[in-house]
């Protein structure tokens, strides 16, 4: 049976140790951190969506519910690497961040839930970052050179996103309507949906 990760472990999990972890029916909690419309569109199987927002801004309740073996989530697995940073802070450095996301887990032929079809938040932030690039460009050539400045703007704050490992421009749209849905999680319903057993582990 595979340890937990101590604080210096290697927390990165592939989908096929997931699937066997499934298999084994080992104890397990599988939090998806992405938003309730990216988890809406696809999610695996037995997974709980606690949106990384949410999570970061009450991590000491969340992180007091999770007494078993945690893997964490999301599209590509830098929210879920945030997430488990995050959770970190307050103690609990027993999770795994899912090597390529839900993508690639239902890739390695993992258990997933299919539902209506988005555009998942990542996306979103490359087609909104190109647009403005473009719309920087062409407007320099045909409106007036400071328009160009826009591009510009764009360029500092993707590498600001990558040097603090954050996204302004994704928060922004993840609060946007097509990104919402039809029932958001709240602090509440995202502990009282985790299983029972995780808080008896956590009580022992």
């Amino acid at each position: 049976m595979t340890s937990r990760p101590t604080a210096h472990a290697i927390t990165a999990l592939a989908p096929e140790t997931l699937q066997s972890w499934f298999k084994e029916h080992q104890e397990l909690v599988v939090i998806d951190v992405r938003t309730a419309a990216e988890f809406e569109s696809m999610h695996i199987r037995g997974s709980y969506n606690v949106p990384l927002p949410l999570l970061s801004e009450h991590t000491d309740e969340l992180a007091a519910r999770l007494g078993s073996r945690v893997v964490l989530v999301c599209q590509s697995g830098v929210r879920a690497e945030q997430a488990r940073q995050r959770m970190a802070t307050v103690g609990l450095d027993t999770a795994y961040v899912l090597t390529g996301g839900v993508p690639g887990f239902a890739a390695a032929g993992g258990d997933v839930i299919n539902g209506k079809d988005r555009w998942d938040l990542e996306r979103q932030v490359r087609l909104a970052a190109g647009s403005l690039v473009m719309l920087g460009l062409a407007g320099g050539k045909f409106v007036s050179p400071k328009v160009r400045t826009l591009a510009g703007v764009i360029g500092v704050g993707l590498t600001f996103s990558a040097a603090t490992n954050t996204c302004a421009m994704g928060k922004a749209l993840s609060a946007m309507p097509w990104n919402k849905a039809a029932k958001e999680p709240t602090c509440e319903s995202a502990i009282l949906q985790l299983p029972l057993q995780a808080v008896e582990d956590a009580a022992a």
